[in-house]
């Protein structure tokens, strides 16, 4: 059989599974496709390789394929994101002695009680002069957005009360430990490569700032998506395939040793598995915790690329990036999320498909039946932390309520 080949640019964290267990599993295979792999060490240079032809798909930040779409810091150049590769998955780790002074009982903290404490140690630094420094892996990343979003809501500035910079997940346990940062932003292993070395705590997950919070995609140039509609539909399809496999914990073994070897993530299957199985190491020494949806893929159309999910980033972006809302530009951002490629790829397929492209994020407080044109349906609570809600349809009225 003459396979199809497609070279997947990534970043070796645990949210890359799904394109690479799809190749190593032979579900690729079964689809017509040979996935070919290229690791980096930094979001740019992912994103670079993919706009410049040297891959063909990436696993990607989210808002970084609104920003190339957009112009935002060099030529625009359309994007097409036709399969999210998962929800949630992110951590906030502090070193120990900022974790001391945020939540000294070692526990995973309230987003409310975790603010009001970091208001109050942003206060206490500002008479030495001194401020405190969080990373994040790029500034176009869910990291970025989730971690203003919660600093805002608790009366935190981003801007002006502490500093944010830019450390590439790799480096990020490093950047830590050496003290050249207070808190990191990112996923997983790093959070808990740093937790293993004793160089900090993990105190938030992002899944308690935004329930159901879009994170990496799978993304492509719109003009190859065009060109190669087939070979991307026999690639969601695998994609899904792979997804429904990858949340069965009698894999996660298998799973989690393959993501370890050294040309994938090149660390602790133990690390690894952990993340997968919603189990995370807290602190060093301790006893790992269960935190339901640390990772979310597969279950309730969380590979759907929801276009709500695509303006709710555009409106942290027109937040945070002094940028002005245009309507034009919201439905740029919309189209980026093609939820058409992906129904037309599992069309007739055994899998639950939403009848809406949007929805209100944020508004379900408990198991929802929504519509649907195959299958049935349930979506589970998805609150903000702040219990805001988010109505695409009405996002320049969302952004003039924000703090």
């Amino acid at each position: 059989m003459t396979k199809d080949l497609l070279s997947v640019g990534f970043l070796p964290l645990v949210d890359a599974a799904l394109p690479i267990l799809a190749q190593e599993l032979g579900i690729a295979e079964e689809h017509g496709l040979d996935l070919r792999f290229t690791k980096d060490i930094s979001w740019a240079a992912v994103n670079d390789r993919l706009l410049y032809g040297q891959t063909d798909v990436a696993h990607m930040l989210a808002p970084l394929t609104i920003a190339n779409t957009l112009g935002r810091g060099r030529p625009a150049k359309a994007m097409a994101v036709p399969f999210v590769l998962g929800l949630n998955g992110n951590a906030l780790t502090m070193s120990n002695e900022l974790a001391d002074e945020i939540v000294p009982d070692g526990k995973l903290a309230a987003p409310v009680d975790a603010g009001a404490r970091l208001t109050e140690v942003i206060s206490s630094h500002k008479k030495t002069g001194r401020r405190l420094k969080f990373g994040v892996v790029h500034r176009y990343s869910s990291h970025n957005y989730m971690l203003r979003y919660w600093l805002a809501g608790c009366g935190i500035d981003p801007d002006k009360d502490i500093d944010i910079v830019t450390i590439s997940p790799p480096f990020a346990a490093d950047a830590l430990d050496n003290g050249e940062i207070d808190a990191i932003c990112v996923g997983e292993p790093w959070n808990s490569v740093a937790v293993e070395r004793g160089s900090g705590r993990i105190v938030l997950v992002t899944a308690q700032i935004w329930q159901r919070g879009v994170e990496k995609v799978l993304a492509m140039l719109a003009e190859n998506l065009d060109e190669k509609r087939d070979i991307v539909e026999r690639l969601i399809r695998a994609l899904h395939e792979t997804a429904a496999r990858f949340v069965e914990p009698e894999n996660w073994e298998t799973n989690s040793a393959i993501l370890a070897r050294p040309e994938y993530l090149d660390g602790s299957v133990e690390m690894i598995r952990r993340a997968i199985s919603d189990r995370i190491l807290l602190s060093k020494n301790s006893e790992t915790s269960h935190i339901p949806d640390f990772m979310f893929q597969y279950h309730e159309a969380a590979n759907f690329p929801w276009k709500s999910q695509a303006s709710w980033l555009y409106s942290q972006m027109l937040r945070w990036d002094d940028m002005t809302y245009s309507h034009e530009d919201q439905l740029k951002v919309e189209a980026i999320f093609r939820s058409n490629v992906y129904r037309c790829a599992l069309d007739g397929i055994d899998t639950p498909m939403p009848s809406a492209n949007s929805k209100i994020e944020g508004g379900i407080e408990g198991p929802l039946a929504v519509g649907t044109t195959q299958g049935q349906l349930t979506l589970s609570s998805d609150p903000f932390f702040d219990d805001r809600i988010f109505d695409p349809d009405k996002l320049p009225e969302y952004l003039t309520n924000l703090p």
